[in-house]
């Protein structure tokens, strides 16, 4: 008996392949195209409004028409995403960097501390004077300054979040890469993002709602007693509590409400489903996330033919990316020669810092005196206190249930949108509900205000544990589950070593989340109420609002030192514990 086999057809090109799935398309690839197209018309109409004139003598008024909300919500979003765009890109250069380098880890790290620690109301200060001066008569120079804001509060998050997964790659991993002689481009974009994208996607939709958080700082911003104000819901509600018009902070809220929810399904609810293909495990689980969004993708033909299209591309990067070489650095280390380098890197990198702390002390002296740094550091006390009872309380309150959240995809549906929604409401909203309440319990803002940091900060854990238990591979709960180990012990040989590298990157971010929240939080205006804390928060507050630069630079130096010793002390030992003996 024989068998006549066809001759294998020839491979169709690339121009026929296309025009074949292009006659294929489907009215799913038709609402796909519409929305894409929808979304490019409102983001360049949108867009048109950050080029107007502007002059810096104008008296600032912001329009709460609730009418003006859509245009207000969609100018926000786009400041929003602009940010987060930036973010990640820096992220994974930063990041990179610190996890590849030695030297420059003992640099990055400690630099990435004190940018956390240096909160929002600081940044603004330097960015609108310096984005004004570079677009002088533009509003792009307001704008720049607002997402540059919003970009100081979702990139420190992210970027320790990426570190942390690049410093605990699996073992395997690292000896696929340099077993099969992968080029640094490829282990970076094969090996180590995918490790890292669970972790990066929970700690990147985090760090939006940390955007959120100083969405009313970021638009209407009073430095020097010059006021400056850009469309947006931050604006219009700020506008709002000054008034003390509850009805129109309603509205804001109900804005606010709808857009978190409506990026949660269209955006980060498709991602956090499309991550899960990179869990490192060996067994599928038996339940996976699912988005309706990314179904609809999925049936779609433009994936298909956008990655054929960018194929090329793709392919002349990875060409380039042969520049960089091989993942072939040596197990065995010459120490002479790094110790001669470090010596000399030290040098340099200290004497650089001294030279600039004594720049700065010879500013001070010449204005205040040094004695400036007396007040701050005993304020410092006060809000060190609320940060500590802070981070225990999230810890005891938010771990158990983000391990809870993070093993079960159903209740992660369910979950997800509303941790969203409460993670993205700014304090700033909640001022006239806070205000009444402080008033009428008698309860003091010294103590309350631990409650509105809590909603800048909190939240870091939570979203950390949740990213830390999706990550613990299917198979070992399996294995978990068939050896009987349940309570205590579950916990002491499972959960606790799977979350902890990813609830020590919570705990860190989390600590100078709270610092960075006690600015907003210390000091309560609705109306003509004003209530304030003593902490450090509102003394750099009250600076920032007097434009005392001298009195501004002390808190924000004191609050660094603060932040940074903190993280000396605990956080960082936590880390590299995690890094040693955690790590997955």
């Amino acid at each position: 008996m024989s068998f006549r086999t066809r001759p294998a057809p020839l491979p169709a090109s690339l121009a026929s392949r296309v025009a074949g799935r292009l006659t294929a398309l489907t009215w799913v690839d038709a609402v796909v195209a519409a929305a894409v197209l929808v979304l490019l018309y409102v983001t360049l109409r949108v867009g048109e409004g950050t080029t107007v004139s502007f002059s810096t003598a104008q008296h600032v008024q912001v329009d709460t028409d609730p009418a003006r909300l859509p245009y207000d919500a969609a100018r926000s979003l786009l400041r929003m995403f602009t940010a987060l765009a930036a973010s990640v890109v820096f992220t994974l250069v930063y990041a990179y960097a610190a996890a590849r380098s030695r030297r420059l880890e003992r640099i990055l790290i400690p630099a990435l501390d004190i940018l956390q620690s240096v909160p929002v109301l600081g940044f603004l200060t330097v960015a609108v004077a310096g984005f004004l001066a570079l677009f002088p008569g533009s509003t792009f120079g307001l704008e720049c300054a607002a997402i540059f804001a919003i970009f100081t509060s979702q990139a420190w998050n992210m970027t320790f979040g990426f570190h942390q997964s690049l410093t605990s790659l699996p073992r395997e991993l690292d000896e696929l890469s340099r077993s099969f002689g992968f080029t640094r481009w490829m282990r970076f974009w094969k090996v180590e993002v995918p490790a890292g994208a669970i972790g990066l996607v929970w700690n990147g939709m985090m760090s939006f709602g940390g955007g959120w958080f100083f969405l009313v700082a970021a638009e209407a911003i009073t430095v020097g007693g010059q006021s400056y104000a850009l469309p947006g819901v931050g604006s219009y509600a700020g506008a709002a509590i000054a008034d003390g018009d509850l009805g129109k902070v309603g509205w804001a809220i109900l804005t606010m409400a709808v857009m978190v929810t409506s990026v949660n399904f269209l955006f980060w609810r498709p991602l956090t489903a499309w991550a899960e293909k990179f869990k490192n495990e060996q067994s599928e689980a038996g339940e996976i996330q699912r988005s309706l969004v990314l179904d609809f993708l999925r049936r779609s033909h433009w994936p298909w033919l956008l990655g054929r299209l960018l194929r090329p591309a793709g392919a002349a990067l990875g060409r380039a990316g042969r520049l960089l070489g091989t993942d072939d650095r040596p197990l065995v280390v010459d120490r002479t020669r790094q110790r001669r380098g470090d010596v000399v890197f030290v040098v340099v990198a200290g004497g650089l810092i001294l030279w600039g702390l004594f720049d700065l002390g010879r500013y001070l002296y010449d204005r205040t005196g040094l004695g400036v740094f007396g007040e701050p550091l005993l304020l410092g006390l006060a809000t060190l206190a609320r940060v500590i009872v802070l981070v225990i309380g999230a810890t005891l309150i938010w771990v158990p249930i983000g391990v809870k959240i993070g093993f079960s995809p159903r209740l992660t549906r369910i979950a997800q949108p509303v941790v969203q929604v409460l993670a993205s409401f700014p304090a700033n909203f909640l001022f006239p509900l806070a205000a009444w309440f402080f008033v009428k319990s008698g309860l003091s803002i010294n103590v309350g205000g631990i409650l509105l940091m809590a909603l800048g900060a909190q939240w870091y854990v939570l979203f950390n544990t949740i990213a830390g238990a999706m990550a613990i591979p299917t198979d070992l709960r399996e294995a978990m589950d068939d050896l009987g180990v349940r309570g205590r012990q579950r916990w002491k040989r499972l959960i606790i070593p799977g979350i902890f590298p990813a609830y020590v990157t919570g705990g860190i971010t989390a600590s100078g989340g709270a610092w960075n929240a006690s600015i907003v939080s210390e000091v309560v205006v609705f109306g003509g109420t004003t209530l304030t804390a003593a902490g450090l928060g509102a003394y750099i507050y009250q600076a920032t609002q007097r434009g005392d630069y001298p009195h501004l630079i002390a808190g924000v130096a004191v609050m660094s030192l603060y932040v940074v010793a903190l993280n000396r002390i605990v956080w960082r030992r936590l880390y590299r514990l995690a890094e040693t003996r955690y790590a997955l």
